[in-house]
């Protein structure tokens, strides 16, 4: 039983542990594609054709026999949630990156776990009770973890290494391959703040949406692979809408085509499966407080392969945001563990009044027989 319990509990922190990785090795090759030129909303199609064509097979063979009827409503809800987690939302990002700076837009994603937690409160989907230690252990690693993504972003401090290659994280080299040539004007800040603020919004508010959808419909694989059919819909439109040139549909070189495969397959593929599943388990603040590892494994995988540069601002931030959600993280655990005591307690108490009570029939001994 304890055996049991364990992989229960710590089944979610490693599944989103392998999901951050293979989101930092989508970033690094992002960053190669990117810098030699291909269409972000390209990527971004060619991605969701392939992660259909992979998960849309597991999940017909694995679900066909337990999954219910699709519903208009669960229909719309796929849809939208594929503008706000897979096509729109990044297209955003990239347009917000593109008119600001890496610095600027890293500082606004890690502000993701937040604003998440902030948007579950009302509806229900995260309960905060500071008078616990449980409630106070969420919100302080919530704060914690912003605080050391902030860190990671705004300071940059003294390098560690004496590596000739100037230094330069993974998301200021993708901030410089789709940076539009020019001085950048001041309006074009404005915008660019805006996008990003809007594109943290929507993936917040993705957390949210495919938190409640894995209710009613819990089938991670099949909405996974319909997702991924409308995210690839919509950012082929939006493609065409932008820039209809035939030649950017191209793939050049290997490296292309590893980058759609990967990405489409692992990133969009079983990460959004497994992100999904986490959200039913632990819900939308467990799943969102990732985030921040993302810039964290991609810089680690950065210097020793790409021989990047560690600073100290970057070890402190990453330090910070490890210590930030190990406090979420048992906060969370705490309170599944208090949930479970209850509901275990209101079980034992709910079993002896389940038992009907003896009838009693009284039978006269003067009554006549029929």
């Amino acid at each position: 039983m304890m055996k049991r319990n364990f992989f229960e509990n710590w089944n979610p922190v490693i599944i989103m542990l392998a999901i951050v990785f293979a989101f930092a090795v989508v970033n690094i090759l992002l960053e190669k594609v990117l810098n030699e030129g291909m269409n972000p909303l390209v990527l971004i199609t060619y991605r969701q054709l392939i992660s259909i064509l992979f998960i849309a097979p597991i999940a017909y063979f694995r679900e066909r026999n337990s999954r219910t009827k699709l519903t208009g409503r669960i229909l719309c809800d796929l849809f939208f949630s594929a503008i706000v987690g897979a096509s729109v939302t990044q297209y955003i990002f990239l347009l917000g990156i593109r008119y600001t700076s890496a610095t600027f837009s890293c500082a606004f994603i890690n502000m993701v776990p937040v604003i998440t937690f902030i948007m579950a409160l009302p509806f229900g989907l995260e309960t905060l009770n500071i008078r616990c230690k449980a409630g106070r252990a969420k919100m302080i690693g919530t704060v914690v973890c912003v605080g050391g993504a902030m860190l990671l972003t705004l300071y940059s401090g003294m390098p560690l290494f004496n590596n000739s290659r100037k230094p330069q994280t993974v998301m200021q080299t993708v901030n410089e391959a789709i940076r539009m040539g020019g001085v950048k004007r001041k309006e074009k800040w404005t915008i660019g703040s805006m996008a990003l603020l809007a594109g943290v919004l929507l993936w917040s508010s993705w957390f949210l949406i495919q938190s409640n959808l894995g209710k009613r419909y819990p089938y991670h694989y099949s909405s996974t692979a319909i997702m991924s059919l409308f995210g690839a819909i919509q950012s082929s439109i939006l493609s065409v809408c932008i820039d209809r040139s035939l030649s950017t549909w191209v793939l050049k070189g290997k490296t292309e085509i590893l980058t759609v495969v990967y990405s489409g397959v692992v990133g969009s593929g079983f990460s959004y499966v497994g992100m999904s599943w986490c959200l039913k388990k632990r819900g939308p603040v467990f799943t969102a407080a990732f985030n921040p590892l993302i810039l964290i494994i991609a810089a680690l995988i950065d210097i020793p392969i790409l021989h990047g540069q560690l600073h100290l601002g970057s070890l402190l931030g990453s330090i910070t945001v490890i210590a930030g959600l190990y406090i979420l993280l048992w906060g969370k655990n705490k309170e599944a563990q208090s949930w479970e005591a209850k509901i275990t307690q209101d079980a034992e108490e709910v079993k002896p009044q389940e038992q009907p009570p003896l009838q009693v029939i009284a039978i006269a001994s003067d009554s006549p027989c029929p």
